[in-house]
């Protein structure tokens, strides 16, 4: 039963990462939506200072296994949001993989529309904001990205949360890249901030903290249990249960 049960979880991530990638890969990067999804607060009308955390599925055939990630900042009274992400396309011209930008802050990530995962507001957000950028702008593979299994855009973005731990940020388990760990060590602060994880280069892991669960990664596939969110992490699928991933 054991083995049947292995064989039935593959077929579930292998026909789900199918059908997404034919959708995904059905579109011209060209032409691929870049609108606004409508999920974003207006800066025209909201005053106070905010952060939020954007993911959405890749582009073509990587969104078939993982999403792109990327943090919006708008400090007290700011008319903009202003967007931190890293691209990989940018080191393959040459340039810097950080971006740091005012584009839609809820674009559709070429067609795909982004979920917030986090959101932070209110007092005390604007000096969070300036230690973002801080720690944006030192993030150490600036001139470097790989899909797989790091450092890419969720590399980044966890980079950020765990010098960030007000976030709180639990990425999911299609964020792949995010136990790339920066500090050069085997061992970090799990993202979130609420507990530890051990990885070895993105490949291989085990993480645990309050806020994600447990998670073990292979090969930088994801599996987890959240006993909080009351949901599992699976690779390709993301979270089931009643959280969303």
């Amino acid at each position: 039963m054991y083995g049947k049960g292995k064989t039935i979880l593959l077929l579930l991530i292998l026909g789900a990462s199918a059908v997404w990638g034919v959708g995904t890969m059905a579109h011209d990067w060209r032409t691929a939506s870049r609108e606004s999804a409508g999920i974003a607060p207006d800066p025209a009308v909201t005053r106070e200072a905010i952060v939020q955390v954007y993911t959405a599925r890749a582009y073509s055939w990587r969104g078939a296994f993982g999403v792109h990630s990327w943090i919006a900042v708008k400090p007290t009274d700011a008319s903009a949001f202003t967007v931190y992400e890293v691209i990989g396309w940018r080191v393959r011209r040459g340039q810097s993989a950080l971006a740091i930008s005012q584009r839609t802050v809820d674009g559709r990530w070429f067609g795909a529309i982004p979920k917030i995962i986090a959101d932070l507001r209110g007092d005390g957000v604007d000096e969070i904001i300036d230690r973002i950028d801080a720690v944006a702008r030192d993030y150490p593979f600036a001139q470097e990205y790989r899909v797989w299994p790091g450092p890419n855009s969720n590399t980044f973005t966890a980079f950020i949360a765990r010098a960030v731990p007000e976030l709180r940020l639990d990425l999911p388990p299609t964020a792949i890249g995010k136990d790339f760990l920066t500090n050069g060590s085997v061992f970090d602060r799990a993202p979130s901030g609420t507990g530890y994880q051990f990885s070895l280069f993105g490949l291989f892991g085990v993480l645990a903290a309050v806020e994600e669960g447990l998670e073990v990664n292979i090969l930088g596939l994801v599996f987890g249990l959240d006993p909080l969110g009351l949901a599992i992490k699976l690779p390709a699928i993301g979270r089931v249960g009643f959280g969303e991933g």
